[in-house]
């Protein structure tokens, strides 16, 4: 290409514009948060729905510090080496819970490749210390790509709803994602549901996926176990990460949708501004009632709850 030729900007459709929220729940989160000197992915990961959700008294909590050990080339939070583990955070996340007055907590966590277990016991502390506090609150966790024994000490925890997202599609997962492997994140909601657990995934759009890759990602999950699905819009946080190569239409995610629930996922939210934990208890609430209506004898989250 002719170094005086410019790649053509992608503008942002009207769909994507958000507006800037506040209030008194606003500052409660934003208080809460400082004063027990938490980490949260919507603002490390620069969410677009942040003014939303913490307008609502809503936040997804990113636990194990603010430094990931991996670059993944659409993520906006920090990487290099981390601190040691803060041994007090999973009771300061349970406080934290507690006086958020939440019924659905969501927790996320950077990678730890650096620690041998890579976090998980700390996650495991973490939803007992919220369990403990907080036992009527639905406990929502999305984890990196733990197998075995590292996994099962998450789940050993008892936690309601376990994530781990796919991201992408496989074509793109190597030039998306540091060091997961596509194959490697399936066989993760593989073993949650085998395990069962709730199973939730994630994917974004817009990185120059095809369709027809999409309805195969979506078959692969639902094959996995996988109940419950996001599909949201790739933006790009800075000039760092990942260039945009389509604003999808909202129609796409409507069609996607449809795709998903013909699969056969309990519940789907998908939508140019759906994040992981976008409309989590709503979604939550919403998968039980039909899951109910539909089978007498389904299982309860609560069930996983059960020494």
């Amino acid at each position: 290409m002719d170094k005086t030729q410019r790649k053509p900007i992608l503008r942002k459709p009207r769909w994507l514009y958000t507006q800037i929220e506040g209030g008194e729940k606003y500052g409660m989160v934003e208080d809460t948060i400082a004063q027990n000197g938490l980490h949260t992915i919507c603002s490390s990961g620069k969410c677009p729905n942040r003014g939303h959700c913490w307008k609502h008294g809503t936040a997804t909590f990113m636990i194990l510090g603010d430094r990931c050990t991996r670059a993944c080339r659409f993520c906006a939070t920090m990487t290099g080496h981390p601190l040691p583990p803060d041994g007090t955070e999973p009771i300061k996340i349970a406080r934290s819970v507690k006086a958020m007055g939440l019924k659905h907590a969501v927790i996320t966590s950077v990678d730890r490749d650096d620690l041998p277990d890579k976090g998980a016991a700390h996650w495991a502390e973490t939803i007992r210390e919220v369990r403990r506090l907080c036992p009527n609150t639905i406990i929502e966790i999305l984890i990196p790509d733990y197998r075995g024994q590292e996994l099962q000490t998450v789940l050993d925890a008892k936690p309601d709803i376990v994530g781990h997202n796919l991201e992408t599609v496989e074509r793109l997962t190597p030039s998306v994602r540091s060091r997961a492997t596509y194959r490697n994140s399936m066989a993760v909601l593989q073993e949650i549901a085998a395990a069962g657990f709730i199973a939730k995934t994630g994917i974004m759009v817009g990185l120059g996926e095809q369709p027809d890759e999409v309805t195969q990602l979506l078959r692969e999950a639902r094959e996995a176990g996988c109940r419950m699905l996001t599909i949201g819009q790739y933006l790009q946080p800075s000039s760092a990460q990942l260039d945009v190569v389509e604003y999808v239409h909202p129609d796409t995610f409507a069609l996607y949708k449809q795709q998903a629930l013909e699969l056969g996922f309990d519940h789907v939210e998908s939508g140019p501004l759906v994040r992981s934990s976008y409309m989590a208890e709503q979604s939550f609430v919403s998968m039980m009632v039909k899951s109910n209506e539909t089978h007498s004898d389904a299982p309860q989250a609560s069930a996983n709850r059960q020494a």
